[in-house]
């Protein structure tokens, strides 16, 4: 494998690249754009980009950046492997601000384009720019190309599609422009992913979604997220499995103060108990009310109980953190103590999480309802999804089993080459 080093001093940082990032990393010219699926090595590339940028900066009044839609998913993305990749060469850490000192006194800041005033009036030696498609244009056209008008300096960006949006329209715009470079990477083109992941990937995610993932398409989708043959009822398999439960909380409203009219528009806690095997998931109820607190708490441990639940998925935050102390209390009146676990929205806005849990499952048959009385409502749900005219309580509760549930879906994860693909992050 090339090693292309940059030293200083006596310290080297060694940059390790595959033929694909090599390729871009010998692209001489000024704006790169690198279009690649995921685990190609993109956030690799990128961390050895900054570094390199900022050891051969000149200039230590001029910044390198790295921006990417938010500040923490900056930080959730690029920042321990940046201080892995640069420790022999940092000299002060800010971690609370994202900056990096190395030690020729140039500054590495990890940026969310959420903040843009954190990005005005500095100037700038380089930038990469993750996930454009996620942010808003004028970030690039009027903070961050201004701020490198006066070294001259370059910009990289990396990400996947996400449709054909401002980031294909830079690409079609900039590609015949001498000094812009564009690059396209499939997840495969990285040598040391296992194609067996990639199989695995395929079977489990939506046809769109593993374009766009893994083959860095740019198609731009048509029809609705979910179609509505991939419905499917059936009674309980005879397949093994457990029973698992995830719990979209809503507020915790008394009923009696509200309207009839007012109920209808508010949120409601959806309860989702889903069987989960090696053959996908078998919806056996969703439950979506809105009740008080500890009406909440009976509702979920007694239904957990009745349906021999272990483990229970609750999103955390606030909500989580109020239902706790009754669900305690709950626990401890009915001998009952199911294991409560997190479940976060993983940086990702709800649509995309909803979609990214359920498309591909639902595609390919991997996910029936039982004959219940809750599938019509949540029929409703699923054919408008997603509208802000129709409730997303039940769907979004069952998107969250994703999270929780242990089961190993693919016969073939034993195999010593396996490495982990997150679908919880999405990173």
């Amino acid at each position: 494998m090339t090693k292309p080093r940059t030293t200083v001093g006596e310290r080297n940082v060694a940059f390790n690249l595959h033929v694909g990032q090599l390729e871009v990393w010998n692209d001489p010219r000024r704006f790169k754009i690198v279009v690649a699926g995921r685990r190609w090595g993109k956030t690799t590339l990128a961390v050895y980009y900054l570094v390199k940028a900022a050891l051969q900066n000149p200039d230590p009044k001029e910044w390198v950046f790295y921006v990417a839609p938010t500040f923490q998913q900056a930080k959730d993305v690029i920042w321990q492997t940046l201080l892995e990749i640069a420790h022999p060469v940092i000299k002060n850490l800010r971690s609370n601000e994202g900056i990096v000192e190395l030690v020729n006194g140039c500054r590495i800041g990890i940026k969310g384009s959420d903040r843009p005033e954190n990005m005005r009036g500095v100037g700038l030696f380089f930038v990469v720019i993750d996930e454009y498609a996620d942010m808003r244009p004028y970030v690039w056209e009027e903070i961050l190309s201004p701020a490198l008008a006066k070294s001259q300096g370059e910009a990289v960006f990396i990400g996947t599609p996400k449709g054909r949006n401002h980031f294909w329209d830079m690409i079609n715009e900039q590609k015949d422009d001498p000094d812009w470079g564009y690059h396209f990477f499939k997840t495969t083109d990285n040598p040391f992913i296992p194609p067996q992941e990639v199989v695995n990937a395929q079977r489990r995610m939506s046809s769109q979604a593993f374009r766009q993932e893994f083959e860095a398409s740019f198609e731009a989708g048509s029809g609705s997220l979910f179609k509505e043959e991939w419905l499917k009822q059936e009674t309980e398999p005879s397949w093994e499995g457990e029973f698992y439960m995830a719990v979209d909380l809503a507020g915790f409203a008394e009923v009696a103060v509200a309207s009839n009219a007012r109920q209808k528009k508010l949120d409601r806690t959806a309860l989702a108990v889903v069987k989960t095997g090696t053959e996908g998931w078998w919806v056996k109820d969703i439950i979506a009310g809105r009740w008080d607190i500890r009406e909440t708490s009976l509702r979920i441990l007694r239904t957990a109980k009745t349906n021999g639940v272990r483990v229970i998925g609750i999103e955390k935050g606030s909500l989580r953190n109020a239902i706790m102390p009754y669900l305690s209390e709950q626990m401890k009146r009915l001998n009952y103590f199911p294991r409560i676990v997190d479940t976060t929205h993983g940086n990702k806005q709800k649509t995309e999480r909803i979609v990214w849990a359920l498309q591909g499952r639902m595609e390919h048959g991997r996910i029936t309802f039982g004959e219940g009385s809750f599938f019509e409502e949540f029929k409703d749900e699923y054919r408008n999804f997603p509208s802000a005219q129709v409730h997303d309580d039940m769907i979004d509760a069952l998107s969250y089993v994703d999270q929780i549930s242990e089961v190993v879906f693919m016969d073939d994860f034993d195999s010593p080459d396996y490495q982990s693909f997150d679908e919880t992050t999405g990173y």
